[in-house]
C-alpha cells in the first residue's frame, strides 16, 4: 500500500461518501476491538498470576483437601515447625477472611499479619501512598488497603468500611508490583483471629507463606513440610506460590481460555465488517474509477487506495475500541477473584497498539480483494455497468 501522500484527503473523502455506512462500519469495529482488547487483558492478567520465574521463593502452606479460605484451619503453633526445616528461611501465618469464596469481580480479602513481620516482610516492599504504617500499627482494627481495592471500594484515609462481617479503619492506601497485593488489606492477625472466631478459639490461621533460601529448593522443601505434618490432625499442601494461584483460579482459567475464542470471533467481525464496507463502496464507485482511469490514474494506485480506505476504517474503529477498553479497564481496576487470590485484569499500553495494530492489518488485508478486482476492470467495462 504505497501512494504519495496528496492523495490521502481523496481516501479520507470516500470514506466519508456514505456517512452512515462507513460510521457503523467504523462502530462494530470498536466494539468488536473492544472486546479484544479486554480478552488480551484478562490473558494477560492470568499469565502476570501465575508465571513461574526463577526467582520465586515462596510457597503457600494450606490445609489438605481444602480450598475454600473459610475450611483451611491450621493451628499457629506450625509456625515453629515449619520454621526449623531446612531450607525455610521464614513462615509468615496468615488468617484469611474474605467476603465471598467464589469467582467475582468484587472480592474483598482481608490479609490478617502479625505486625512484627509483617513490617520486617511486607512493609519494605509497599509503596504508601496515602496514610502511614505508624497509623496501622497503633490502631488493632486498622488495615492497609490496597491501591486497587481502594479504588474499587472507593475508600480513602480515614474511612471505615465492612465485608465479610468485619469492619476496619483505614489507615493507609498501599501500591505494590504484585497483583494480590493490590486487592487484599492487610490487617493485624490477632484481629481477624478475634473477629472470626464465632464461639471458637484463636491461635488458628488459613496458611502460612513460607520463604525458602534457595529458589531451587522450592520443591524438596514442600514436600518436607507436607512429610512433617502428613500424621497430624491438621496434615498439609504446600504449593509454589504461583503454582497456587493456579490452582485456586482453575475456573477463572477455563472462563478466560472461553474468551480466547470471543477475542479470535471480534477479530473475523473486524475483518467482515471492513469488507462488506469496501465491497459496497467499490460497487457503488466502479464509473467513479473508470473516470479516474481515464484520467490517468494506474491500476495499482486505485487498488492501494482501497486498500487504504480498509486500513482507514479498521484505524478509525480499532483505535476507539482499544481506548475506549484502556480507559475501562484501568479505571475500573477490575480483578477476577476467586478463593481469595486475584487475577487482575491488566491495563497495559502495549495491549492497546497490539490491538490497533491488528484492525490496521485487517483492514488492509479486507481491502486486498476488491482492491485486485477494481484494478483488473477495463475502462469500457467500467462505463457499461449500472
Amino acid at each position: 500500500m504505497f501512494f504519495p501522500p496528496r492523495f490521502i484527503p481523496l481516501v479520507v473523502k470516500q470514506v466519508t461518501r456514505h456517512r452512515t455506512r462507513s460510521l457503523l462500519t467504523i462502530a462494530g469495529v470498536a466494539i468488536a476491538m473492544f472486546l479484544f482488547c479486554t480478552v488480551q487483558a484478562m490473558q494477560s492478567g492470568v499469565k502476570a498470576a501465575t508465571r513461574v520465574t526463577a526467582l520465586d521463593t515462596t510457597l503457600v502452606v494450606y490445609r489438605e483437601n481444602r480450598y475454600c479460605p473459610f475450611s483451611s484451619r491450621l493451628p499457629q503453633h506450625y509456625q515453629s515447625r515449619i520454621e526449623a526445616i531446612d531450607g525455610v528461611a521464614s513462615a509468615v501465618p496468615m488468617r484469611i477472611l474474605v467476603s465471598n469464596c467464589r469467582a467475582s469481580l468484587d472480592v474483598v480479602t482481608f490479609r490478617g499479619v502479625p505486625q512484627e513481620q509483617f513490617i520486617e516482610q511486607y512493609a519494605q516492599g509497599f509503596d504508601i501512598m496515602a496514610g502511614s504504617l505508624e497509623d496501622w500499627v497503633r490502631r488493632s482494627d486498622a488495615a492497609l488497603v490496597g491501591e486497587s481495592l481502594a479504588t474499587r471500594r472507593g475508600v480513602k484515609v480515614g474511612d471505615r468500611f465492612s465485608a465479610g462481617g468485619i469492619t476496619v479503619y483505614v489507615a493507609g492506601i498501599i501500591g505494590s508490583d504484585e497483583p494480590q497485593d493490590r486487592n487484599v488489606a492487610y490487617t493485624h492477625l490477632s484481629f481477624i483471629q478475634e473477629a472470626s472466631k464465632r464461639g471458637g478459639t484463636g491461635g488458628i490461621v488459613t496458611q502460612f507463606n513460607v520463604k525458602v533460601d534457595d529458589p531451587g529448593q522450592l520443591e524438596s522443601v514442600a514436600d518436607a513440610i507436607d512429610a512433617e505434618f502428613a500424621r497430624d490432625q491438621e496434615p498439609t499442601s504446600t504449593y509454589a506460590e504461583k503454582a497456587f494461584v493456579a490452582r485456586a483460579a482453575s475456573d477463572i482459567l477455563e472462563i478466560v481460555n472461553f474468551a480466547t475464542w470471543l477475542g479470535w470471533g471480534s477479530l473475523a467481525a473486524v475483518f467482515a465488517l471492513v469488507a462488506n464496507a469496501i465491497v459496497l463502496a467499490v460497487q457503488d464507485r466502479i464509473r467513479d474509477l473508470a473516470v479516474l482511469q481515464t484520467l490517468g490514474y494506474s491500476s495499482s494506485l486505485i487498488g492501494n487506495l482501497i486498500v487504504a480506505e480498509g486500513a482507514l476504517m479498521g484505524l478509525s474503529g480499532g483505535l476507539v475500541g482499544a481506548l475506549l477498553a484502556f480507559l475501562v479497564i484501568d479505571q475500573g481496576r477490575f480483578s477476577l477473584t476467586m478463593e481469595g487470590l486475584n487475577v487482575e485484569i491488566a491495563s497495559d499500553p502495549m495491549i492497546i497498539v497490539f490491538g490497533i495494530f491488528m484492525s490496521i492489518a485487517l483492514g488492509v488485508l479486507a481491502g486486498l480483494v476488491p482492491a485486485w478486482q477494481a484494478s483488473r476492470r477495463e475502462i469500457a467495462s467500467c462505463f457499461r455497468a449500472v
